[in-house]
């Protein structure tokens, strides 16, 4: 009897929704950074190659967003436990307000330029690189550890409505009405996000500023890497996925465009797709994953996730090439839902900031890839370029396999 009722409590915690105000507020600021995020990495992809004419520098301008979070990412974790965290996400709204702004009216004057975008990449990119050590401990800390994985899945599920529907609707409002509206757009999805912050009742306690300078809070962090196998495995299959996998999103436009013949507002449903299938693959985890289900899915998905872009850039029609990327945004979204869950249950509660700052680290390394791939791109073509990084990610998936077929024990308490 007592284990019976033990495995409901269980069942029940991992799946009611949160109730607290303060997730929802901070579900709607991911939900609007999230869509910006989406609907402009299509439109400046789109944009920049009628302009350029060069699949390299799409995949430069992708780059660009994905390169401070190896710059900063550690930096952020390190910093985060000193800082009044609801202070720091309204800042960082601000800062990526004035940004879409500055593009807006960069536009509308008629002098918007490719730089001026890859400007607005790396800026918009550096607050992405926040968000694991901000928000997303914000959202631990607000709904507790039993729910940590509920959150996570909404909170994935936010990011993977706004894949499905932004990329759309951005296509959608370039072909009709201008890059401008796009920007627009997002200036006003911003004064939502920094509404729903300024709501917030969340306070953290400030540390005191301790001996251990920013510096020796990172090392404190790697070291408790280097302990742990299992640690090491989680950042591994994400730095895997990050060099292999992601980026392949960005030749989405080039594959659209030149192989499947598509126009701006296909292209926008062609990778909407992976919005689609993220969405569903995030209810999933709300309704069917339990604890001894995170491991296997964290893997399992990159492995699967590799295999499908792969079959995606052999399709030669737009609804099989759809249906690929349908199948891929569950696999991603599996794995989004895990990266922050497992290393939150991982590791004592002193340490999560700056664990989930190294993760930020992790997912940084992605310039790798788009480098790659980019190259690829120029030189052998878009899909082949696809095929190519879809190859290697499995080949490192087997070649680390001692390291993330480590399982270690749960530090959630």
């Amino acid at each position: 009897m007592a284990a019976s009722e033990a495995r409901q409590g269980d069942t029940e915690r991992h799946s009611r929704l949160p109730r607290q105000a303060d997730f929802w507020r901070l579900w709607l600021v991911g939900l609007v950074m999230f869509g910006v995020r989406w609907i402009e990495l299509v439109v400046v992809g789109i944009f920049t190659y009628q302009v350029t004419r060069s699949a390299f520098i799409v995949t430069m301008l992708t780059l660009l967003r994905i390169l401070p979070m190896a710059l900063f990412g550690a930096f952020a974790g390190a910093a985060t436990d000193r800082l009044n965290r609801r202070l720091a996400l309204i800042v960082v709204l601000l800062v990526t307000l004035a940004t879409s702004a500055a593009m807006a009216l960069l536009s509308l004057t008629g002098r918007l330029e490719v730089w001026h975008l890859a400007v607005s990449c790396f800026i918009n990119g550096t607050a992405w690189a926040t968000d694991m050590s901000l928000r997303r401990i914000m959202i631990g800390e607000v709904v507790g550890v039993d729910r940590m994985a509920t959150a996570m899945a909404l909170d994935a599920g936010a990011s993977n409505a706004s894949r499905m529907v932004g990329p759309a609707l951005g296509g959608v409002l370039l072909a009709t009405a201008g890059i401008q509206w796009v920007f627009i757009l997002s200036v006003a999805l911003y004064l939502v996000a920094i509404a729903a912050a300024l709501g917030l009742r969340y306070r953290n306690r400030v540390a005191p500023r301790a001996a251990v300078s920013m510096l020796g809070r990172i090392v404190e962090g790697l070291s408790e890497v280097r302990r742990s196998r299992q640690l090491a495995g989680f950042y591994v299959v994400t730095a895997i996925f990050n060099i292999f996998g992601w980026p392949f999103f960005s030749l989405i436009p080039v594959i659209g465009k030149d192989d499947l013949g598509l126009g701006p507002e296909g292209v926008g449903v062609l990778s909407s797709m992976d919005g689609a299938g993220a969405l569903i693959g995030a209810l999933s985890v709300i309704f069917l994953a339990r604890p001894a289900h995170y491991h296997a899915l964290y893997v399992g998905s990159v492995a699967v996730f590799q295999v499908l872009l792969i079959g995606f850039a052999l399709m030669s029609q737009p609804v099989f090439a759809g249906a690929f990327l349908l199948m891929s945004g569950m696999a991603s979204a599996f794995f989004a839902v895990m990266q922050s869950t497992l290393i939150y249950r991982s590791v004592a509660p002193a340490l999560r900031a700056r664990m989930l700052g190294l993760m930020s680290v992790c997912i940084g390394v992605g310039p790798i890839g788009f480098l790659q791939v980019g190259l690829l791109a120029e030189a052998l073509g878009a899909k082949l370029a696809i095929v190519i990084i879809g190859v290697e990610g499995l080949v490192a998936l087997l070649l680390t396999l001692p390291l993330w077929r480590s399982r270690g024990e749960d530090r959630s308490a």
